[in-house]
């Protein structure tokens, strides 16, 4: 069996009805992408902080999975759209999910000292620091540029006993890392409920203890190293809390920036850090300071 995949544009006004038009018109799911990411125009998500009201994005992508029979014309011309609009549409074939899905995701090394390996694989270095980690419903697998050069400089970074807080923490693999590497006390904080259960089940796994919260019960500690992978307005935002969390002459990690975005985060953070570019990759920056 076979399915279509129908992308159509819509604006920040249109995306909902046009997927609950979707769905009436008998699709068998519609899902709703930015169709900025990963540009300088990428918006924050639904209710992340830095947003005075949640909404939705500017420019979308309506994904719709419909039947292998459907005539996409027809569908359009009863959602009275044009048949001439700027849409795509790919044939999705029948396979092994899971398989797939896992095929997607080998080990990642980190340097010579770190490997991110999912539980489908043997570790490739019996002997470097090997967290396992799955894909799952939060975001953190070692896969994107920005949790890599987070990776990085904790492996390069921690030398033993530190206190180490990651905000934003998603699956927890920057507090695992952390703590697999010999910091301290290492706790995480996400405003995603099901990202701290999933943090919490991942440290299980790996056999580390780090603590995660909800940012409202989250402890107020000095930590010697605070490492953040969110978004540029979030950050932004974030800055007198994230400043307050962290020691005198402590270390700030700031990675989720564009290129272009950098120079207006270190001005935000400039305040309380002395700060500068650490690395960057494949278009994504990763700052360093330290806490006056």
């Amino acid at each position: 069996m076979a399915w279509l995949s129908l992308k159509l544009p819509a604006t920040e006004a249109e995306a909902e009805a046009l997927a609950d038009a979707l769905l009436e018109a008998g699709a068998l799911s519609v899902s709703i992408e930015d169709r900025d990411a990963g540009t300088a125009a990428e918006l924050p998500q639904f209710g992340e902080p830095g947003l005075a009201d949640p909404h939705a994005w500017k420019h979308n992508w309506v994904e719709a999975l419909l039947d292998d029979s459907c005539d996409v014309p027809s569908l359009l011309a009863r959602l009275g759209l044009p048949a001439h609009m700027d849409y795509r549409l790919e044939r999705v074939e029948e396979q092994d999910w899971v398989r797939a899905t896992q095929a997607q995701f080998d080990p990642i090394a980190i340097g010579d000292r770190l490997w991110i390996v999912p539980s489908w694989h043997a570790a490739p270095d019996p002997d470097a620091v090997n967290i396992q980690l799955d894909p799952g419903l939060a975001f953190g697998t070692g896969s994107h540029p920005t949790t890599r050069l987070c990776l990085r400089w904790l492996a390069e970074n921690i030398r033993g006993g530190e206190t180490v807080l990651d905000y934003g923490c998603g699956s927890g693999i920057l507090a695992i890392a952390a703590a697999r590497l010999g910091a301290g006390r290492v706790w995480g904080v996400d405003i995603d409920p099901q990202a701290v259960s999933a943090a919490r089940d991942n440290a299980r796994r790996n056999l580390v203890a780090p603590d995660f919260y909800l940012p409202d019960v989250a402890p107020n500690c000095g930590a010697d190293i605070l490492v953040a992978n969110i978004l540029t307005n979030p950050l932004k935002a974030l800055m007198p809390l994230l400043a307050f969390q962290i020691r005198s002459g402590g270390r700030l990690v700031l990675s989720g920036i564009l290129d272009s975005q950098a120079d207006e985060v270190m001005d935000v953070y400039a305040e309380y850090f002395s700060m500068r570019m650490w690395a960057a990759e494949e278009g994504w920056i990763c700052l360093e300071g330290v806490r006056s």
